[in-house]
């Protein structure tokens, strides 16, 4: 079993790390290969739109032919069984590299054919999402248009679940920050409650175990 973790938020060490070292502890628990991957780190961009993976007579089909630091990574991901990616919502949607990562690893994978896919592998997704909102915003709000925004990823033929992190911590002292808007007790509080059981289900979704 291999497992590709692709962090897809500027912090290395916060809310989202967090939960996919969690989810990475849990894959090794039961003997996985895995990678842990900080997107932040690579520099890359974007589907570029050069349709190299839709020309005539190529050898493969399912291959973003663009060339930059996320290259290997999309070749390894498509060797993988299990993709595990994690992403704080910005403004309602994950970050921008995430979406970019999202566009290289699955336009190849598309049919303009008849919009089937090119992959003849598996790989199962689970995503991680970090926000401030609590769950009730998120049902309302989010949850339907997160859902559809991941569909994507099923052209990489295998399932995908999404696991929202809801009313997270965003900074340890609040006095130092214009954040009047949040509760900080509130905040604390959520962290001291709710935060460990979502780092044991990330666990436990990394060791397959949910």
């Amino acid at each position: 079993m291999k497992t590709i973790i692709i962090n897809g938020s500027p912090r290395k060490i916060w809310n989202t790390a967090q939960i996919l070292k969690e989810a990475q502890k849990g894959a090794e628990s039961v003997g996985a290969e895995v990678e842990y991957v900080d997107l932040y780190d690579l520099k890359f961009t974007g589907c570029r739109s050069c349709l190299a993976c839709k020309r005539k007579g190529i050898e493969e089909h399912c291959k973003c032919y663009w060339k930059d630091e996320l290259s290997p990574v999309l070749e390894r991901v498509l060797q993988s069984d299990k993709l595990i990616v994690g992403s704080p919502i910005y403004f309602s949607e994950p970050t921008g590299v995430f979406r970019s990562f999202l566009e290289r690893i699955v336009f190849p994978a598309l049919s303009y054919n008849d919009y089937t896919s090119y992959f003849k592998g598996k790989v199962d997704v689970d995503v991680f999402l970090t926000m401030n909102v609590p769950e009730s915003m998120y049902e309302d709000l989010y949850g339907a248009k997160l859902k559809a925004y991941f569909e994507p990823f099923k052209f990489l033929n295998g399932s995908v679940r999404i696991f929202p992190v809801y009313d997270t911590l965003q900074v340890k002292d609040y006095s130092k920050y214009e954040m009047g808007s949040f509760s900080e007790e509130h905040k604390k509080e959520v962290r001291e409650t709710a935060f460990p059981k979502a780092l044991e289900r990330a666990f436990n979704v990394g060791a397959g175990k949910e």
